[in-house]
């Protein structure tokens, strides 16, 4: 049995360009703080656009799976992040008003794997004396999704293989 056949008809032909600007379903696939080589420390929030919604229209369809980064940078002057930004990713996110959160673990939970509508927009950016167009969201443009229901599938990665080491494999 061969260890493949060349099929190319499953091919979709995709790159990285940006997403065009609009409103897209989206879920919180994963939250983390990040910092930089220079220190600089960010709250990023990786969104995916849902694949359960692609009769809802064809910027939808066309770009499901695809991931857009919102990083929540810490203000330099204080060192501590926007509160106040904070608040419409909470309010997008259905939490309920009053609700005490009590550190960034409880936060990073309460958003993982929420449904969002999210506007992404267009920016250029300028690095080392390159020019290029990438996707940013702003805290104020996450708003509580149309579709509540959610049915996307996350891809995952492909499980490691289990590898058994007896005693008689280790060198020492």
């Amino acid at each position: 049995m061969p260890f493949i056949k060349a099929d190319y008809s499953e091919n979709k032909k995709t790159g990285f360009d940006p997403l065009p600007k609009g409103e897209y379903e989206m879920v919180i696939d994963s939250v983390q703080e990040r910092a930089t080589k220079s220190g600089a420390e960010s709250l990023q929030i990786k969104l995916v656009v849902r694949n359960d919604l692609d009769n809802t229209n064809e910027l939808q369809k066309k770009y499901h799976n695809r991931v857009v980064f919102n990083d929540n940078w810490k203000r330099k002057a204080t060192n501590q992040y926007d509160m106040d930004n904070f608040q419409y990713i909470l309010e997008a996110c259905q939490i309920p008003e009053g609700q005490e959160i009590n550190d960034m673990d409880d936060f990073i939970k309460l958003l993982t794997g929420k449904p969002v509508l999210v506007y992404v927009n267009q920016r250029e950016n300028e690095y080392d004396g390159k020019k290029t167009v990438d996707n940013q969201v702003a805290p104020w443009n996450y708003k509580q999704t149309k579709f509540p229901q959610l049915q996307h599938k996350f891809k995952k990665d492909k499980p490691a293989e289990k590898i058994e080491v007896g005693n008689e494999d280790l060198p020492f």
